[in-house]
């Protein structure tokens, strides 16, 4: 798949339609964390120095009935126009003659916000109709969201075939850093792949077995996993009616020649709550009274053991309880030890997911991996090996 970036387009005199996600916390009216809208900015700014006229179509939250002025994208203007340092205008409506008119009056050198696109229903239904109305807005699309690709929505996925189109920075960078961590990984490959439930990553763990050389469990997926060999866990989370699939999938692995590393000790408590008493036990030796609540030290070295051996690192799904400490330990042992590697030019690290991005913000290791994405659903079916109906529309070859 090939798609076109920023450097083959003319945007000289252009209306410039580039679908970015700011759909930003908002407390009480002000935005409370801008990370997406500085995501989107260096598209945004560079659309603007090559003569374009910038204009921005968005989602906010799920609206079910049409307008919805909580989730009005206008209460972004302040700090998308702080961010980008420019005069942001808008317009109360995506598509019609309101927009049209405000897309005929913006000065150069500004930049427009046009009104949520999900107050529409043929927005989410990928509408061709709804699609060219916003089309016609426009002379070139830009896709700068991949948080959203994974969703067919006509302002994502249709109209891109309506109008000359290619990838934002933003969206080049998270295409290119899945591609060399997934599709294309410098060997050996090692996933890290936690959360709370086998169920939800399925999909995912059959498919990571044939790319990847080795693949971490962690959280309390592992819990399901040591069930199966016929350990004892206690009180922990566990999906018990799972324990045939997960003895499947170590089948599956085996015959592939992956790795599958689980705990070899754990961290358990009677309570699920911060600094709870707790003990480090061997995998096999978890007290029926009690939880697992994160790996232990033996299984933070054994992890750390095992990356000194590859070249590529993707992580999604937290080690333990990692928002209640001290059951954070281990994922920040091994976060901090990606985050050496990668600064010494060791490894390629890629992480993505809303709970990997917190754990590795709150560990500290965030800053020196290779490449986070601010995707989350959309990571995840990429990592599961879906088609992504956002990054399919930008295909060039077609």
């Amino acid at each position: 798949m090939a798609w076109k970036t920023l450097d083959d387009m003319d945007l000289d005199g252009k209306n410039v339609l580039i679908r970015v996600d700011v759909n930003v916390p908002v407390e009480n009216g002000k935005v409370t964390d801008t990370t997406r809208l500085d995501r989107i900015s260096p598209t945004v700014l560079e659309v603007l120095s090559k003569g374009g006229r910038p204009i921005l179509l968005s989602h906010f939250g799920r609206p079910t009935r049409g307008f919805d002025l909580s989730m009005s994208t206008q209460q972004v203007v302040p700090a998308l126009s702080q961010v980008l340092n420019r005069r942001v205008h808008f317009a109360s409506s995506c598509i019609g003659q309101t927009a049209r008119e405000a897309v005929d009056t913006l000065p150069d050198g500004d930049v427009l916000l046009l009104e949520n696109t999900r107050f529409h229903a043929g927005e989410k239904n990928n509408d061709r109709g709804f699609a060219k109305d916003l089309a016609a807005l426009g002379d070139v699309f830009v896709s700068d969201t991949f948080s959203t690709a994974h969703r067919a929505h006509a302002s994502v996925a249709a109209l891109a075939t309506l109008l000359p189109s290619c990838a934002g920075r933003l969206m080049e960078e998270e295409l290119k850093a899945l591609t060399n961590s997934l599709s294309e990984p410098e060997r050996p490959v090692l996933a890290v792949v936690g959360g709370a439930k086998v169920s939800s990553k399925l999909v995912l763990l059959k498919n990571l077995i044939g790319p990847m050389d080795k693949i971490v469990i962690g959280g309390g997926m592992a819990n399901t996993f040591l069930a199966a060999q016929g350990h004892q866990v206690g009180q922990s989370l566990c999906e018990h009616d799972l324990q045939d699939t997960a003895r499947e999938i170590l089948a599956e692995a085996e015959a592939a020649n992956c790795e599958i590393i689980l705990p070899v000790d754990v961290v358990v408590a009677r309570e699920f709550k911060e600094f709870a008493e707790n003990k480090v036990r061997a995998a096999d030796d978890c007290p029926r009274d009690t939880m697992i609540l994160d790996a232990g030290p033996d299984s933070v070295e054994n992890i750390c053991n095992k990356l000194e051996d590859v070249k590529t690192v993707i992580w999604n799904g937290p080690l333990g309880a990692f928002e209640i400490p001290p059951f954070n330990t281990a994922t920040d042992a091994v976060a901090l030890k990606v985050a050496e590697m990668t600064e010494d030019g060791q490894i390629l690290s890629v992480a993505g997911g809303g709970d990997t991005v917190a754990a590795l913000k709150k560990s500290g290791a965030a800053e020196s991996f290779s490449y986070i994405s601010t995707a989350g659903g959309a990571f995840l079916e990429w990592m599961e090996g879906k088609t992504l109906p956002g990054v399919a529309a930008l295909d060039d070859t077609k």
